[in-house]
């Protein structure tokens, strides 16, 4: 039989084979080129943007440069299975995350897959990474705190829920420590919260895990973790998956809080990937859409209206400075972008102020808004109080012999305070705790304790009201608010535990 024959033949063996057979469309590419987990595909004309592609050995791509005649996917995990000639198929999946209450106290990476080694997750739901944020129609404006717990933000900074508060600093200022001791706060409560963990060591995100675990936090929280080990694509899909994550808490009617840490790690993955991909690159070699890379992210934190489902997802980003320079790119960006900034200082930390927050830069543009009534009475007055220590203690610094005796009182009290905003890492306090000790500072009870016993005063202050007065505190957190009895009873108990606490 000719070569023709034969050829004819098993087309006809082919065709009897498949006779019967439902029809497949499938739409499928060819690599022409592979390298730094970037695969270029000839075909794929029916791709779409943000679609996972099929190569072989069970690897996952994205689809992100769609060209005239190629398409440009970042590669899921090891590109070195992948060759020149490989078949690649369309999906027809968007890049997506499983969703739902399984994921609480689970870590998982930016795909959903479970990196804790406590086995597969059983969720039935999943949700696309990338949606467009709730509009203004849907959106309530934010008037409900999210207590950290952190006495210099609830009373000064406050944060609401479905606000957007960027926390920002130099490297090891205390940046992610604010954002753990908000999540320990929240034991107990009705807040879910989401960590993100871009482009960090392993060693770094297992201790963050550990210290939640410790704290008994890991109950209401999801670790999604990209490594530094991990593929850039991962790294800049990270922060999506957890923002999609939080999304189905919030559209469920509850009460989500998710922690970007870091942006600034986030910015330099897209930067890689878009060079990869062979963007154009603008100011410091960011591709021109770095602004809408985290505006589109952070616009889907939100307080949904009533009629929604009244759930919330607020936002704490975090950005890395280079010495102290917050008016660079990616901060002035995302300074921009959120609804204030807490801004953490390298003087203030290593000077033993911690937490390092520099009271004079730091803001909360929703404020006051989102504090209950009985901070509001305490933490105007502590505003005033900093503002004008602030300001004499940078003239006193030429010498205190010719300051008169009220500037000097100002002073004084000014350290005082000082002194009792510092807080120990992991050792959140109660609102009812941080309205007792901030009432008694401003309206002067603190002013002739020595500065090294305002730390012992504290204490004692709590664990004598709690014995002994146990009714002021609960009339606090009750009510929300310092009420005229409320405020003679804690005026009273004031009194009387200074004469015991000064008689010691």
């Amino acid at each position: 039989m000719t070569t023709r024959g034969q050829d004819i033949v098993s087309i006809i063996k082919q065709q009897i084979e498949q006779f019967g057979l439902p029809v497949t469309v499938a739409d499928v590419g060819t690599v022409i080129e592979v390298g730094d987990g970037i695969a270029r595909i000839h075909g794929l004309a029916a791709a779409k943007y943000n679609e996972l592609l099929q190569f072989p050995h069970d690897i996952m791509g994205i689809a992100l440069n769609l060209e005239e005649d190629s398409v440009a996917a970042v590669i899921l995990g090891e590109d070195t299975e992948i060759k020149e000639g490989d078949e690649v198929r369309c999906t027809d999946r968007i890049a997506e995350v499983p969703v739902g209450d399984a994921l609480i106290g689970r870590v998982v990476d930016p795909l959903g897959r479970p990196i804790d080694g406590r086995g597969a997750l059983k969720t039935r739901k999943s949700r696309p990474l990338e949606r467009i944020a709730p509009n203004v129609v849907m959106r309530k404006s934010v008037d409900t705190p999210v207590q950290t717990g952190i006495k210099t933000i609830d009373s000064m900074f406050p944060i609401g829920r479905g606000q957007r508060e960027l926390i920002i600093g130099d490297r090891s200022t205390g940046k992610t420590a604010i954002a753990l001791d908000t999540i320990i706060n929240q034991k107990g409560g009705d807040l879910i919260c989401i960590y993100v963990a871009i482009g960090q060591k392993v060693s770094k995100v297992a201790r963050v895990v550990a210290t939640l675990e410790e704290h008994g936090a890991m109950e209401h929280t999801v670790v999604v973790a990209a490594n530094a080990s991990d593929s850039v694509a991962l790294q800049y899909l990270a922060p999506y998956a957890g923002c999609a994550i939080g999304e189905e808490f919030m559209e469920k009617g509850k009460e989500a809080l998710i922690v970007y840490d870091d942006l600034t790690k986030h910015a330099w993955a897209y930067r890689q990937l878009s060079l990869l991909l062979h963007r154009p690159p603008g100011r410091e070699a960011y591709p021109g859409d770095v602004f809408y890379l985290h505006s589109r992210l952070l616009e889907r934190a939100a307080k949904y209206d009533d009629e929604y489902g009244g759930g919330s997802l607020t936002a704490l980003p975090v950005i890395e400075t280079q010495a102290g320079d917050v008016a660079a790119y990616i901060p002035t960006n995302v300074i921009s972008i959120t609804d204030g900034q807490i801004y953490v200082e390298t003087d203030l930390f290593n000077a033993g102020i911690r937490p390092a927050v520099n009271v004079g830069l730091s803001v909360s543009r929703v404020g006051s808004a989102a504090q209950t009534k009985a901070m509001k009475k305490v933490a105007g007055r502590l505003k005033l109080e900093m503002a004008q220590y602030r300001e004499l203690s940078a003239f006193a610094q030429f010498g205190t012999a010719e300051l008169d005796k009220a500037t000097r009182a100002q002073l004084e009290r000014g350290q005082r305070i000082t002194e009792i905003l510092k807080q120990p890492q992991y050792a959140p306090v109660s609102l009812e705790n941080q309205v007792m000790i901030l009432y008694a500072a401003i309206n002067g009870y603190v002013d002739d304790v020595p500065i090294d016993k305002v730390a012992a005063f504290e204490a004692n202050l709590y664990r004598f009201m709690e014995a002994n007065h146990p009714k002021v505190g609960k009339a606090i957190k009750k009510e929300g608010d310092l009420s005229q009895k409320t405020e003679a009873a804690l005026k009273a108990a004031i009194e009387d535990f200074k004469k015991g606490f000064l008689t010691e």
